[in-house]
């Protein structure tokens, strides 16, 4: 269903939710896991609208925010939460050192091309969200909301503290902007095209069962993971893996360098 016109809520499992931003180029999904004494509320969108909002209407319970990785589309709705955690490399960047202007965010992001924003939304009144998290994760870390436990694994790449998250009980995967079905970036300055690369191979070793991406289409098999690792073997074996080789096209997805 859609949430005040902009939020659209789908049920994966019976205490699993994603809430998605679609009307925005990037659609980004958010995914909340209930457990019994908690939830777990993975990256917290672009922050143009009140993601509380359809967070409360599925749940009461105490909320975690874990944050995949410090971008603007991923912590923009962090500032109605209280209980942040963050991997420890990007610590400073949510915590008032976020390395780009506002202006660079809404022109390179937010309003990059034409969308059908929520009334509530002023770009003039736009702020990226800074504050101290509660939480710094290492590699390995784990997170329990009561019967549910999710691993944070240090998937850096796509930037320097990226995490994935790992339920191994359900053997699914939580990948932030590690893979999905669309163009993967690894081009800009705080990227690394060989990290990202080893942290691919990293995911596909897993017993990954379901692929909970961090944008675009729901419907991607926990294959992506070995065929991305694959694309990135396939580009290595024709030169080192570094900036500025342009975007290659794998069908599906596209790496950017």
């Amino acid at each position: 269903m859609m949430y005040k016109n902009w939020f659209t809520i789908e049920r994966l499992e019976r205490d699993t939710y994603v809430i998605s931003e679609y009307k925005h180029w990037e659609e980004t999904h958010c995914y909340l896991l209930l457990g019994q004494t908690s939830a777990i509320l993975i990256d917290a969108g672009l922050g143009v609208a009140d993601i509380s909002q359809p967070v409360r209407a599925i749940t009461s319970l105490p909320i975690q925010v874990v944050v995949t990785h410090v971008h603007s589309d991923h912590i923009g709705g962090c500032g109605y939460f209280q209980n942040i955690a963050v991997h420890r490399l990007e610590e400073p960047w949510l915590n008032g050192q976020f390395p780009l202007s506002r202006q660079m965010v809404l022109e390179n992001n937010l309003l990059l091309k034409p969308c059908d924003f929520p009334p509530e939304f002023d770009p003039e009144q736009y702020q990226i969200y800074q504050g101290a998290p509660a939480r710094v994760l290492e590699d390995g870390d784990w997170l329990d909301c009561g019967g549910r436990r999710l691993q944070a694994l240090h998937t850096p790449g796509h930037s320097p503290g990226h995490i994935c998250l790992w339920e191994p009980q359900r053997g699914a995967l939580y990948s932030g902007d590690l893979a999905y079905l669309g163009k993967l970036d690894c081009f800009y300055p705080s990227t690394d095209p060989a990290l990202f690369a080893q942290s691919l191979r990293r995911m596909a070793a897993l017993p990954a069962k379901a692929l909970r991406p961090g944008h675009h289409s729901l419907a991607v098999g926990a294959d992506l993971l070995r065929r991305a690792a694959g694309a990135f073997d396939s580009l290595e074996k024709e030169g080192p893996l570094t900036h500025g080789r342009g975007i290659f096209d794998f069908g599906d997805f596209s790496i950017h360098m």
